[in-house]
């Protein structure tokens, strides 16, 4: 494996908010949820990152259960850590202390290593307008492309 492979992205981040900057977290997972990720049986789209006691936890991302585990499962919506340096979720703390700005999941992907990899962002949430523009530039770019 020579480069990361995105498994899951969320699309909708781009969309709702201007991505400011970008954290690569590690996340701690059980065996039966990284199975269930690889098969892209995942959603982060309205997933969000909270700092709870100095740590980062992903809530409300949902892994489906994995289908060949016994009865061993795993819970689908559990809130999970993410691993972060000490001063990265400083500067996190920081940035959110501001009104306006949220820590969203941007995609999910393994590594070259193999290990599981949440891309997150410090994010501000765009007006109503905003999100007008960029439909407008999407369909101007379009219509460029298409002439060429």
């Amino acid at each position: 494996m020579s480069e990361k492979k995105i498994v899951i992205k969320n699309k909708k981040a781009g969309f709702e908010y201007f991505i400011e900057t970008v954290f690569d977290a590690g996340i701690i997972l059980k065996g039966t949820e990284v199975k269930s990720i690889r098969g892209a049986n995942a959603n982060i789209n309205d997933a969000y990152c909270v700092v709870e006691n100095d740590k980062v936890v992903i809530k409300n991302m949902h892994i489906a259960e994995y289908k060949n585990t016994g009865f061993l499962h795993h819970k689908p919506d559990a809130a999970r850590q993410l691993l972060l340096k000490k001063n990265e979720i400083k500067k996190i703390k920081e940035k959110l202390k501001n009104i306006g700005y949220a820590l969203v999941p941007l995609e999910l992907y393994f590594s070259e290593t193999g290990f599981a990899k949440l891309k997150i962002g410090i994010a501000k949430g765009k007006k109503h307008f905003d999100k007008r523009e960029d439909i407008k530039k999407k369909d101007i770019e379009r219509d460029i492309a298409r002439f060429k």
